[in-house]
């Protein structure tokens, strides 16, 4: 356990909080040093969800795959940054829609992909010398309620 809890004190994912004797013991208690923390899920590649496995848009499964790409490549970004000690430029989008029935919900994701599609062919480019490809992840899912018991009725 000891190694476990140096190790992650090395890499700044805890630090000593307080430390005395007890009898023959040293007592070191342990803190977090942050709020929360995000695993990569190239820390357990055996579960590492692969989008290509998995490619249905209205899959829920798929959208944990391209979470978990997200995850992975945004913090392999961030790392690079860091090290280079540049700023990373990122966008992101985050909203709720609320839905009168399934029907809608269709049309809008109709209508949100077309949209779509109109943009990433009016601003895409091949040709461009020095161009950098980005990847853009929208997901559509309901809302997490306060009382999960209700979360799966539709």
């Amino acid at each position: 356990m000891n190694y476990h809890l140096r190790t992650l004190e090395i890499h700044g994912l805890g630090e000593l909080v307080r430390e005395h004797r007890r009898g023959n013991v040293t007592e070191r208690i342990m803190g977090a040093t942050a709020r929360s923390y995000v695993i990569s899920p190239a820390a357990l590649p055996a579960v590492d969800p692969d989008p290509a496995l998995a490619p249905n848009r209205l899959s829920a499964r798929w959208i944990l795959a391209l979470a978990a790409r997200l995850v992975r490549d945004v913090g392999t970004l961030i790392t690079g940054a860091g090290r280079a000690k540049q700023r990373l430029a990122t966008f992101a989008l985050d909203g709720e829609v609320t839905f009168a029935n399934a029907a809608d919900r269709a049309a809008f994701v109709a209508e949100l992909s077309a949209t779509m599609a109109v943009l990433a062919e009016r601003y895409h480019s091949d040709t461009t010398a020095g161009g950098r490809k980005h990847r853009i992840v929208l997901a559509l899912h309901p809302s997490v309620r306060q009382n999960p018991a209700t979360e799966l009725k539709e």
